[in-house]
């Protein structure tokens, strides 16, 4: 069952047991921990441990690659050959990008993402005033294209997306909503407090969102002392 993916707080609080409903409907054998786990899963991306407040805090970014012609020598580059191969396989010639990591907002990624579409559009003579731009979320030729430099968009990685994207993108149109988008880096820390505090009253503290960022903050700060120790 796909769950809604909500970006207003109150939206989620209302149609929480409609959804939980619905879940015991496709499947018989679950229980409510079951479904909050999900829910765990689809709204932990978009927050962080903050260890200076000891809480979750709303970070609604991806890590993307910025793909450009080397035109010139620059520090910290890489080459990028997912990059350079065309819908038939082939290298494109003189297209040997290079690229650097970037991480942008959510927001950006789904108005490069739309952009995207439009720009399919129109080149694929479509009427946009006949399109639902959802339809194209996932479409692998348009989420895949390229037209020179710019972002390199990873599919395996985009299907991550998917649920924030459909409810954030608009069916029509050229522009994101930047109102919609505050909102829910408002909302959903409120929306993991929900999570949570059913998660706790199950008694399934280790499945909380808390948890689970706070574990693997901790690991990557371990992780990177152990690093620092081997580098000297």
């Amino acid at each position: 069952m796909e769950l809604p993916f909500y970006l207003h707080y109150n939206q989620f609080e209302n149609h929480y047991y409609d959804n939980l409903e619905k879940w015991f409907e496709q499947y018989h054998n679950t229980s409510e921990t079951d479904y909050l786990k999900h829910l765990a899963e689809l709204y932990s991306p978009y927050l962080y441990y903050n260890f200076a407040n000891d809480g979750l805090q709303p970070e609604a970014s991806i890590q993307i690659k910025d793909c450009f012609l080397p035109y010139h020598e620059k520090i910290g580059i890489s080459f990028c050959t997912s990059c350079e191969k065309g819908k038939s396989g082939k290298a494109l010639k003189g297209m040997n990008h290079v690229f650097e990591w970037k991480t942008i907002t959510m927001m950006e990624y789904a108005q490069h993402i739309l952009d995207k579409i439009n720009r399919y559009l129109i080149k694929n003579n479509i009427s946009s005033e006949n399109v639902n731009i959802h339809d194209y979320i996932n479409h692998y030729d348009v989420i895949t294209s390229r037209e020179g430099a710019g972002y390199c968009i990873n599919y395996e990685q985009h299907q991550s997306t998917l649920p924030f994207l459909k409810a954030y993108l608009p069916t029509c149109g050229k522009t994101v909503n930047m109102v919609t988008y505050r909102d829910f880096i408002f909302s959903v820390r409120q929306i993991a407090d929900f999570i949570d505090r059913k998660l706790r009253s199950v008694q399934a503290f280790e499945h909380t969102i808390y948890r689970k960022l706070k574990s693997e903050a901790k690991f990557r700060v371990e992780m990177s002392h152990q690093f620092l120790m081997m580098c000297n």
